[in-house]
């Protein structure tokens, strides 16, 4: 060990949320998935490509401490718990801002980050503290700063295909009018509006379930005006909940298109009911619903956990694949943030059961 490796290791003692995750985590196994999607190359200096994996960990620490590249870059250099969490050592060169973008496109071209969560969530199920027993379901909206500022600009063409048709065909074809909307200069052309009482919100969202601890079991992400019902299958299918589990959610998913889909996939429904026009919910329906708000505000909480830590209520990319980047992200870097504790208290649980047996 040389002194420098030695000088790190006394400085960084005291840290042990990095240390904790790295106990936590197989990196190997997540290196692989990373090695399949990303390419390491050359610069055009020369200068050898970096390791998938010192980005990726470039990448949780700049959602946990909710960093721009930039200043991810700069911590790295600075903060000795950040550069020893990602295998640097003092003399190492550390990434730079324009290295992580490039890495973070490939990946969301690759689609790797949903491969990289499923591989996380593996991890922590085999911990024991991913409970599958029930499923929570909720959506939140991350606001696009991106919106446009100005009324739509159309610009009018005509469109005559004169070289596909005949002149004699041209004459009797009515000329046909389109109004084509022109994309403002800076604005997110893939987000969209959703109006939610007398206020307007312009983005995306993110649909989740969570388990009973409110760790994020699978998520997908839509433009803003979808509606919350339209993704319920899909976050079943990516959660491969077991057969019986309780899924749970507000009265937007209460259908009987969802009650059918959830008893073809023996699940049981915990859903709100909800009152229709001239029929007020009974007594037992309101007992039922005050039963499951008890339940679910676990994925409320995940939601608020994620906007308080990482600012996961603003966008901070343009565009919909890159969005569901930032949703996967900041998906893994709670349920890594509430993982350690998780695992001590499931230990002191297995601890204090043993010896009540004894």
């Amino acid at each position: 060990m040389s002194f420098s490796v030695y000088d790190v290791e006394r400085r960084t003692a005291k840290n042990t949320f990095f240390k904790q995750i790295n106990t936590v985590i197989n990196w190997q196994s997540v290196q692989n998935i990373i090695n399949n999607g990303y390419t390491v190359g050359k610069s055009a200096t020369g200068t050898p490509g970096h390791d998938g994996l010192l980005l990726f960990k470039m990448l949780l620490i700049g959602i946990w401490y909710d960093l721009s590249d930039r200043e991810v870059e700069d911590m790295v250099n600075e903060n000795l718990s950040a550069m020893k969490f990602c295998g640097l050592q003092l003399e190492s060169v550390v990434p730079d801002h324009s290295s992580l973008c490039r890495f973070r496109k490939q990946l969301t071209d690759n689609k790797v980050f949903e491969l990289i969560f499923n591989e996380i969530n593996r991890q922590l199920l085999n911990h024991g503290i991913m409970v599958k027993s029930g499923c929570k379901i909720d959506a939140t909206i991350t606001n696009s700063e991106r919106s446009p500022k100005k009324k739509p600009i159309y610009e009018i063409a005509v469109d005559r295909k004169e070289d596909e048709v005949s002149e004699e065909e041209i004459n009797k074809q009515t000329t046909e009018i389109q109004l084509i909307k022109q994309v403002e200069k800076g604005v997110d052309a893939e987000a969209r509006y959703l109006k939610k009482g007398n206020k307007l919100y312009f983005g995306y969202k993110m649909h989740a379930g969570t388990d009973e601890n409110g760790l994020i079991l699978s998520l997908v992400t839509t433009t803003a005006n979808v509606h919350d019902s339209q993704t319920i299958e899909e976050i079943i299918e990516k959660a491969n909940l077991p057969n019986r589990c309780l899924v749970y959610g507000d009265k937007a998913y209460r259908s009987k298109s969802i009650e059918d889909l959830l008893k073809s996939k023996s699940l049981k429904n915990r859903t709100h009911f909800k009152a229709k026009k001239g029929k007020p919910l009974n007594e037992r329906q309101k007992l039922f619903n005050n039963a499951v708000s008890k339940s679910r505000y676990t994925v409320e909480r995940t939601f608020a956990g994620i906007h308080k830590w990482f600012g996961g209520h603003v966008a901070r990319y343009v565009g919909i694949a890159k969005m569901e980047t930032q949703h996967y992200l900041q998906s893994m870097c709670y349920n890594l943030k509430r993982a350690p504790r998780l695992i001590m208290e499931l230990e002191i649980k297995i601890s204090n059961t043993k010896l009540l047996k004894a």
